[in-house]
Formats: structure tokens, sequence, C-alpha cells
């Protein structure tokens, strides 16, 4: 290690100048550190998911479409819903078949989040377990 001693020209000027490469050293030996014991301290579950698949809804006759407009409004396999209580009726009816059919809620794009969340509500107040959404398949664009 050496030692700056001023010399004898009179020039005793104050270093300001800050010695940054110690702090360099210890930086990039904490983030060789990191990169190593990350992977080790994240344990995952082995899990083999599944691949996307577009795969065509079937339609069968016992299933339900409930359909959410932009103006909030809800129908019932293209029926006309007045209010939260006659859905929930219709809910409560088709939950009492067994095997209980599917319900498919169709929402407009511009439909606001408020109405479909009313409707998936009242699905589950009606005791339907079966709920699923429909859209439209993506253009590969």
């Amino acid at each position: 290690m050496s030692m700056s001693v001023p010399g004898s020209g009179g020039n005793d000027k104050v270093m300001s100048d800050i010695n940054t490469t110690p702090l360099v050293d210890v930086m990039l030996v904490m983030l060789i550190i990191f990169l190593i014991t990350i992977p080790i301290i994240t344990k995952t579950v082995k899990v083999d998911l599944p691949d996307a698949r577009n795969i065509a809804t079937v339609t069968k006759p016992e299933n339900i479409t409930v359909a959410v407009d932009t103006s909030g409004a809800v129908y019932w396999n293209g029926g006309s819903v007045a209010d939260r209580t006659q859905l929930l009726n219709l809910v409560v009816a088709e939950a009492r078949k067994v095997p209980q059919p599917e319900i498919h809620i169709r929402a407009d794009r511009n439909a606001r989040f408020e109405a479909v969340g009313r409707v998936i509500y009242v699905i589950q107040q009606g005791g339907l377990v079966k709920v699923g959404f429909l859209t439209e398949p993506h253009s590969g664009g």
C-alpha cells in the first residue's frame, strides 16, 4: 500500500477525488453472489403445464348463455331479463337441475366490468358452479 506525501514544491492542494474502485469491486462481488444464490432460494414445484389450444366451444342444448350489452342490460338465452331478482330466480331454477348446466357469459367489449360482476355475483348466489366466458377467437395479427 502506498501513501502520497506532499513534495517540497509548496503545492499543498487537498485531494478531493473519491476513489470508487473499491466500491465497484464490492458491488460486482455482491452482484455475483446474488446471481448465484437466487436460483437456489426460489424453489418451485415441478408442474407440467398444459399447452394452450384454441378449442371450439361445444354448445350443448342445456347450456345457458347470459349476455351483457354495453348499457348493462342482461339477456338470458336471448330473452331480456328485467332485474336482478328475475335473474336470480332463473339461476336458482337451473341450479336445482342434476347435472347443473353450464353458464356461458357473453359480455360486450365495451360493457362495464361492474355489470358483468353483478351477473357473476347473482350466478354465485344462485348456486351454479360452472361458469365460463365466451370470447372471439384471436385473429392471429
